[in-house]
């Protein structure tokens, strides 16, 4: 009986201690904050990253919301899609918040906030224009905000308007558009329908460029939310159930604490060097480097220099949309400038290749892409250095043609020199402190001065030299 007691106490024991540590358990692991996530300007290759590793990264347990803190004039289709795709992926609910006052979530933007289980807007913002650009057979490109509908020239500089094939009334003109342009329809409808939000009026977003301010999304069920700020937001959004995986949840954010990631290093670099202006020096500077090397072999600094700036400048290039024919265009430009240096065909290709290359450069970037363009002050500083380059080129030829020969066998021609031994209108000589079998027409004396008048392989024809007069 005292056996049975104690192993009974000891059972109650150890089943209390169980008891507290799991409350206690799910006390620590119970979510404790909002991550907070920036999309501030256009929508590329460096975002789709930052925020793809931040979703992936985020741990469930600990982790209440993600919160899309978005300003943005539109972006990349791929890039869109790679966000798009980590925001349902993720098993934490993701909030898309377009702030502060004056931000806008236009055509990328607004795919993204139709992602977003939660889509929320700051008041002054706006949201829309979510019609596809084609860039000559690069992915379709959501732009930025619209312009007139009178306007039809195949895209939009910086901003978003009709769709490359497009007219005012959202009918295409080519079938290739309008392929994409149902896609587009398509995606963003199937995206509404996943959140239940106003599927009619993305589809209108997406056909004829429409825009909405925050007060008329929240009225047409566009968003769910009109935050002044994210504490804001967390509070409206505290116990609002949504659908997460397949699964609905029920929100509890009113006490978690707001935790800002910011981009790091990497994110940072990215962005920089898929700048087309920062990516189409990297390639300049690859390339003349690679060609300094080749003209001053052992150098080695400036061939470091250019296979590192060029191996960037190919790596940007990859994720930028770019025109091929423009690359090889600005490629066979760089070619015939580095042939002119070798071949020398005074200024023939390296006039060519001076307009290969400013034709390449126009057509290389499209302007179209809202953030991806590039800046015609590039181009232009890009020519006038790729000129200078091939005029010093030049220069220095017609410079070299005109000096004598200094070194090989034509240098022999009219040097100087003594006769060693001579005898029968042949014999030797010293010249340049070499000693030749020489022969001439005319008699020498041992100690006589020559000058070398031809040369037949190891042989010279010489000459008395004449000393001026005094």
């Amino acid at each position: 009986m005292i056996y049975t007691a104690s192993s009974r106490r000891l059972s109650i024991v150890t089943f209390v201690v169980f008891l507290i540590v799991a409350f206690a358990g799910a006390a620590t692991g119970a979510p404790r904050q909002a991550v907070v996530l920036e999309i501030d300007g256009v929508i590329g290759p460096a975002v789709a990253d930052y925020v793809s590793r931040e979703l992936a990264s985020v741990k469930p347990d600990e982790t209440g919301v993600i919160i899309l803190r978005m300003d943005t004039p539109g972006g990349l289709d791929t890039s869109m899609r790679t966000i798009i795709r980590a925001i349902l992926a993720s098993p934490v609910p993701v909030a898309a918040y377009v702030a502060p006052s004056g931000a806008r979530a236009a055509s990328a933007g607004t795919y993204i906030t139709y992602a977003c289980a939660i889509a929320a807007m700051a008041p002054g913002t706006n949201l829309g224009a979510a019609t596809p650009i084609q860039l000559q057979g690069m992915p379709m490109l959501p732009g930025g905000e619209p312009q007139s509908p009178h306007r039809d020239n195949g895209g939009k500089a910086g901003n978003s308007g009709e769709a490359g094939g497009t007219v005012g009334n959202g009918e295409v003109q080519d079938t290739e558009s309008r392929k994409v342009l149902n896609d587009a329809v398509a995606y963003i409808r199937s995206l509404a329908e996943l959140n239940g939000r106003n599927a009619d009026w993305a589809v209108d977003a997406v056909r004829s460029a429409v825009s909405l301010s925050a007060d008329d999304a929240l009225r047409m069920h566009v968003i769910d939310v009109v935050a002044a700020d994210i504490p804001d937001l967390l509070h409206q959004i505290d116990g609002r159930s949504i659908k997460v995986g397949g699964r609905q949840v029920v929100l509890a954010t009113g006490s978690l604490t707001i935790v800002p990631v910011t981009p790091d290093w990497r994110t940072r670099l990215l962005a920089v060097i898929t700048d087309p202006n920062i990516a189409y020096l990297l390639m300049l500077v690859g390339a003349y480097g690679l060609i300094f090397e080749l003209m001053s072999p052992g150098a080695v600094m400036p061939g470091v220099t250019g296979t590192i700036c060029l191996l960037l400048a190919l790596f940007a290039l990859n994720l930028l949309p770019i025109d091929y024919a423009g690359t090889g265009l600005v490629l066979l430009g760089i070619g015939l400038m580095i042939a002119e240096v070798f071949i020398g065909t005074f200024g023939i290709l390296g006039v060519a290749g001076i307009i290969a290359f400013i034709a390449g450069s126009v057509m290389m970037f499209h302007a179209n892409a809202p953030g991806f363009g590039l800046s015609m002050s590039v181009v232009i500083a890009g020519t006038v250095v790729s000129a200078g380059f091939i005029l010093l080129v030049l220069a220095m030829l017609l410079h070299s043609r005109r000096r004598p020969v200094i070194t090989g066998g034509e240098a022999l021609i009219g040097a100087a020199g003594t006769v060693l031994q001579w005898d029968d209108g042949a014999g030797r000589v010293l010249v340049n402190g070499e000693v030749w079998q020489a022969h001439s027409r005319q008699s020498m004396a041992p100690g006589a001065r020559i000058k070398v008048v031809a040369r037949d392989g190891l042989s010279l024809t010489v000459e008395p030299a004449h000393l001026p007069a005094a």
